[in-house]
């Protein structure tokens, strides 16, 4: 049913979508090696920057056409076709990546400053020879890149996905912009920042939160969201197969916008993951991330079955962590099987499995998507859903996402304290699975503390029967946020003194430092769209211009 409303509208859409003349549109280099058993050939990619962050001017002219968060010129209060027409999308030359943009050239790949003058923030896209966005069919195979996050905190969100969004970047027949100009964005939190959707400007219904009348829907697979604290690889299916433009309720109930997750601290594996060389991935130091797509035969034909995960650092493999948190399996995966089990003990609808599960996932990835790289901060929900407390109660299991405390999740603070971060993105593979690395499933990774430690066996989930405190812990509570926050309830889980910091993330607080009073956490329930707190400063004297997603919770 929606993807033929899709298709009728995109048939009824008559427009014709301008780009600028006044600078060149220089692609920044992005190799990206393609891979067999016999070995990897280069291929010649480049990256494209979002239109979202680009100069919006008048055709034939310099005036803005969006200023200040707001569509300026008069042809957009009309609709968003005359907007398309009557406005131009500029290109981005080389000397605006990185000194507009603070995005550059390194060694196999980008570098992405956080910030740079009054920019905040980036998204952009792998582009074919040909200026379409390349497309990724994954099924029976596996992507891999490096990452360096060692200066991203709390807060901030490197990111990189896969969207199954129009290769040509929704352009139509009469259009001259497209995928060369970074259009076409959509994601699986059907976006309503969006400043251009099929052809037309999304300027109907713009409003002072910056979103217009339209979101822009399609499936997501997110390979990588982290910074240096913690970590998370999604599965987004949608009811659609090709991008969606969607209005009112309808963005909401087209795609799974929670997702199926696995973030490591989150399955209770605290010790995994983090700066220093306490932990497993040592995040100080640059690593791999392999993420591979298992079929159910074994074949390119089949269903996606599971998503696995592993980890390479200074030449040795080191296994995705095991979820150890009381109820879950031990599982290290994304399945269906998996993610019921974790909607399950989490208290969570399995939303995942009402848009199809894995099956529909593949059916995405067989079909094609786009690679997507960025770096953005949260000012809807401060990054609490990735790395803090996504919740107001932080015994509830899968509440915990991170060690980060809520309020560095803030923009103001991120942007304030840590203006200077980037992260690193380089040396991407993909290919036949077991053909971008060179470590061994034989190696033998260094074994991290948390996984020396005997290991409790912990109960299927049941319901919450009264108990007495255990004895030793009657002295004590474990609490988030300092001894002034939030702490466990008597006779829970995270409420025992040796669960309380390993297992739970907690701090032990004698009972005198935590009679303050309780103080409760809101976060959003699910992942916002990433872009949708961009600054768009754009300036026009001497043909010069200067032109940000969302979710949260911390500790």
């Amino acid at each position: 049913m929606l993807r033929d409303v899709l298709v009728a509208s995109s048939l009824a859409v008559a427009t014709s979508q301008q780009i600028g003349s006044v600078k060149e549109n220089h692609q920044l280099p992005l190799p990206i090696e393609k891979c067999t058993a016999g070995g990897c050939q280069q291929e010649n990619t480049a990256v494209t920057l979002d239109a979202n962050w680009r100069w919006v001017h008048e055709v034939d002219g310099y005036a803005n056409c969006f200023e200040g968060g707001q569509w300026s010129n008069p042809a957009c209060s009309e609709s968003g076709a005359a907007c398309a027409s009557a406005c131009a999308i500029e290109g981005i030359t080389k000397e605006d990546w990185s000194e507009t943009y603070g995005i550059s050239e390194r060694p196999g790949g980008v570098r992405v400053k956080f910030k740079q003058g009054d920019n905040v923030g980036s998204r952009f896209y792998l582009l074919d020879p040909s200026e379409q966005y390349k497309q990724f069919s994954l099924l029976n195979r596996e992507i891999t890149f490096d990452v360096d996050v060692s200066t991203l905190p709390c807060g901030m969100n490197g990111a990189v996905y896969f969207s199954a969004m129009d290769p040509a970047g929704g352009k139509g027949s009469s259009d001259s912009a497209g995928s060369a100009y970074g259009t076409g964005y959509c994601d699986a939190q059907c976006p309503s920042d969006v400043k251009f959707i099929s052809g037309e400007a999304n300027s109907e219904g713009w409003g002072a939160d910056a979103r217009g009348k339209y979101g822009s829907c399609c499936a997501e697979m997110d390979l990588w969201e982290a910074n240096k604290e913690a970590t998370a690889y999604t599965a987004h299916p949608c009811a659609v197969d090709e991008p969606f433009r969607c209005e009112g309720a309808e963005c909401k109930t087209t795609c799974d916008m929670p997702g199926c997750d696995f973030n490591s601290f989150r399955m209770g594996a605290h010790k995994f993951y983090g700066p220093g060389e306490e932990f497993a991935v040592n995040t100080l130091k640059p690593f791999t991330i392999v993420t591979q797509f298992h079929t159910t035969d074994g074949t390119d034909n089949g269903d996606l079955a599971e998503i696995r995960r592993f980890y390479v650092q200074d030449g040795r493999r080191i296994e995705n962590s095991k979820a150890t948190l009381p109820g879950l399996n031990a599982q290290s995966l994304l399945s269906d099987a998996a993610c019921a089990l974790d909607k399950y003990v989490f208290g969570e609808e399995d939303t995942t499995k009402k848009f199809g599960g894995m099956k529909q996932m593949g059916n995405a990835i067989r079909k094609g998507m786009t690679l997507v790289l960025s770096l953005w901060d949260d000012g809807a929900s401060k990054m609490h859903w990735l790395d803090s407390i996504d919740g107001a109660d932080p015994t509830q299991p899968g509440a915990l996402r991170g060690p980060c405390s809520p309020e560095k999740g803030d923009p103001s603070y991120v942007r304030s304290h840590h203006a200077d971060a980037y992260v690193d993105y380089f040396n991407f593979k993909y290919g036949e699975i077991g053909s971008t690395t060179n470590a061994s499933a034989s190696s033998r990774p260094r074994v991290p503390r948390w996984e020396r430690k005997p290991q409790h066996k912990q109960p299927a989930p049941q319901p919450q029967k009264p108990a007495s405190k255990p004895a030793g812990d009657a002295g004590g509570k474990c609490c988030w946020g300092g001894c002034g926050g939030t702490c466990a309830k008597a006779g829970t889980w995270c409420a025992k003194k040796g669960h309380c910091a390993n297992e739970c993330g907690g701090e032990w607080c004698p009972i005198e430092a935590s009679l303050g009073q309780v103080k409760r956490h809101t976060a959003s329930k699910s992942k916002q769209l990433r872009g949708g707190d961009h600054l768009f400063f754009q300036k026009l004297f001497k043909m010069s211009s200067g032109t940000q997603g969302q979710k949260s919770t911390e500790l």
